[in-house]
């Protein structure tokens, strides 16, 4: 990625919070420390357990990671709670 793309990008992400859109299409920000459940099995994780956010990054494919007990996953593994 062009890295002035990804400078602008970044200029509107805080490793504090995250933005979502809710059920009923509200933009909502979701503060660290947050919790996440578990979709599927991870290294240190089984289904369903409850975790938690304690900062948020976005890799240079602009792919979001959550910070969980100081090691990054990629949010497609968790239900933000």
């Amino acid at each position: 990625m062009d890295e002035k793309i990804l400078a602008v990008i970044l200029k509107y992400s805080t490793p504090n919070s995250l933005l979502i859109v809710d059920h009923n299409k509200k933009l909502k920000e979701k503060v660290c420390p947050f919790k996440v459940r578990v979709l599927r099995r991870l290294e240190n994780f089984n289904k369903d357990d409850i975790v938690v956010v304690t900062s948020v990054r976005v890799t240079r494919e602009l792919i979001t990671v959550f910070i969980i007990s100081g090691k990054a996953y990629y949010y497609y593994h968790f239900d933000i709670i």
